[in-house]
């Protein structure tokens, strides 16, 4: 998975941080979570074409997570987007898309659905999870999990002589197979390379369904909206600090944290990274048009 970060602010954009958006990649899905006013701008700076999207993920309803979706419609309409659009979202995502196809009177061919918890759509090696957070408004968490593979152990076969053979290729489906007589079982002729593990949490207050979605990601993305001095404001409008996020990622056995979603206020976002890596030592700031590998 490549993961793309086209806006990294808060509630307002700044001069270095766009409104909120990320591309994630895996394949040739290419999937946008959230799409903050001037999204469509990011990916043109970022060299990213806009009809390579294959679906939409909103994490909740809120102007500066959703804004910049007019926009795009139009720019995917004009360069003739040819694919059906799956967009996934909160309760409210259907009404809100035939009013903006209402005001600017053009329509994409669309699949839209209204999430709850649980999976929320499966490709071919990975698959997507929500999970109910905690705001002012119904939110969701996303989690990227690629499917476990089996790899092929060489050193293994080798005493069967087998290297090449359309027979491997059951072998790493899981099925035993028979070659020059003998039997060779899938379980000792591959190994399980687990998949890895995206999570994204935006928009909410600390809560424990922030720990069970983010559990055992490889790498979570997490919002970052206020240093600890302001903890109260933060608890007041269900957002989280930099100490908030360092715990989740702690508490949940991360591997690396990556702070996002930062507030105007901090011209210098130091002081929540120095923050967040009091508690946890592998964390990061997100910038516009980083890139990351999970």
């Amino acid at each position: 998975m490549e993961v793309l970060f086209l806006g990294t602010s808060g509630m307002h954009p700044t001069k270095e941080r766009n409104l909120f958006s990320i591309l994630v990649s895996h394949g040739s899905e290419n999937i946008l979570v959230d799409c903050g006013e001037g999204t469509q701008r990011q990916m043109r700076i970022a060299g990213f074409k806009s009809p390579k999207i294959s679906k939409i993920l909103i994490t909740h309803l809120h102007g500066d997570h959703i804004n910049g979706l007019p926009g795009l419609f139009q720019n995917l309409k004009a360069n003739q987007y040819s694919r059906k659009l799956e967009i996934y979202g909160p309760k409210g995502l259907n009404d809100l898309m035939n009013s903006i196809f209402k005001i600017i009177g053009e329509r994409l061919d669309i699949k839209i659905t209204e999430i709850k918890n649980g999976v929320v759509f499966k490709e071919k090696d990975f698959y997507v999870e929500a999970r109910e957070l905690s705001h002012s408004v119904k939110v969701y968490g996303y989690s990227f999990i690629e499917n476990d593979k089996r790899k092929i152990n060489l050193d293994y076969l080798k005493k069967f002589k087998l290297s090449k053979h359309v027979l491997i290729g059951d072998l790493q489906n899981g099925k035993d197979i028979i070659y020059n007589e003998e039997k060779i079982k899938a379980k000792d002729a591959t190994i399980i390379a687990k998949g890895k593990k995206l999570s994204i949490v935006v928009d909410t207050a600390y809560c424990n369904d922030c720990l069970k979605l983010a559990k055992d990601s490889d790498l979570l993305i997490c919002e970052s909206t206020f240093s600890d001095e302001l903890k109260d404001k933060a608890k007041e409008y269900k957002h989280l600090t930099a100490v908030d996020a360092g715990t989740i990622a702690k508490k949940s056995k991360a591997k690396k944290l990556i702070l996002t979603h930062i507030s105007q206020r901090y011209n210098d976002s130091r002081i929540l990274l120095k923050e967040a890596k009091k508690v946890f030592k592998e964390s990061f700031i997100a910038e516009d048009f980083m890139k990351v590998r999970v």
